[in-house]
């Protein structure tokens, strides 16, 4: 497997267990292979069960996966994380795009948007912080945010709200959990350069775009333990879009 971190964090993260939401995403094996590259063990929440269902150590033990977990369902969420070893960090990448303007959204297209992309990431944030408060461990959260919420245009009017509350909530979180020493961060990139995406917008320059992979390592270092100071950051991954 190939390495998407620099030589000298090749094991930094080395017994450490971490969750990652949206695993199954465009960014998501992204974010799973570069902290598995830096020795972590990822517990990833699954909506669907696979035709398994229950708890799937895959790969390795180092992939534990879990199946039938709806991130919008708050028993669902705390029963996950209740049932998770200590963990020292938790990356939140779940959610949704939904693209409309102003009088085609319906409320339910925002309540939509807001459920996918803000409640999955309070809803994690918080049992993560419960989990990681017990025995006064400290630890690491970070959410994904979009450069639509960091600087807003119309269009998709709903999805830019909603994650400008996860901008807002990781912000808050950070100034209240700074006590427990849980660093609270998000990346905050412009259009992913995913399948999807090139599909959906063939004749853009798809260059520019960012890649996953270095997303991925700009979370990678946000989780480290080399991160001892940085909280409530909304760190731009534009690439050069």
């Amino acid at each position: 497997m190939a390495s998407l971190l620099p030589m000298n964090s090749q094991s930094e993260l080395e017994g450490r267990q971490v969750v990652v939401t949206g695993a199954a995403g465009g960014l998501g094996p992204a974010v799973v292979e570069a902290l598995l590259a830096a020795g972590a063990t990822c517990h990833l929440p699954l909506r669907g069960d696979g035709g398994k269902g229950g708890e799937d150590a895959r790969r390795d033990a180092r992939i534990v996966s879990v199946a039938g977990v709806d991130l919008t369902d708050e028993a669902a969420v705390r029963a996950f994380y209740a049932s998770r070893p200590p963990l020292w960090a938790s990356v939140h990448v779940a959610g949704g795009f939904r693209a409309a303007p102003l009088l085609d959204t319906t409320l339910a297209d925002l309540r939509g948007q807001l459920e996918l992309n803000l409640a999955t990431a309070f809803l994690c944030c918080r049992e993560a912080a419960r989990n990681m408060r017990a025995g006064g461990r400290g630890g690491r959260i970070a959410n994904v945010s979009s450069r639509a919420a960091a600087v807003p245009a119309g269009g998709a009017i709903a999805y830019t709200v909603a994650k400008a509350g996860v901008a807002a909530l990781t912000e808050a979180l950070a100034d209240e959990l700074r006590g427990d020493n849980i660093l609270v961060n998000a990346v905050v990139p412009s259009i992913i350069d995913t399948p999807a995406n090139r599909a959906a917008m063939p004749a853009a320059d798809h260059a520019r775009w960012p890649k996953p992979a270095e997303i991925a390592a700009a979370i990678a270092w946000l989780i480290s333990p080399r991160n001892t100071v940085t909280s409530g950051a909304l760190v731009p991954v534009y690439g050069s879009a």
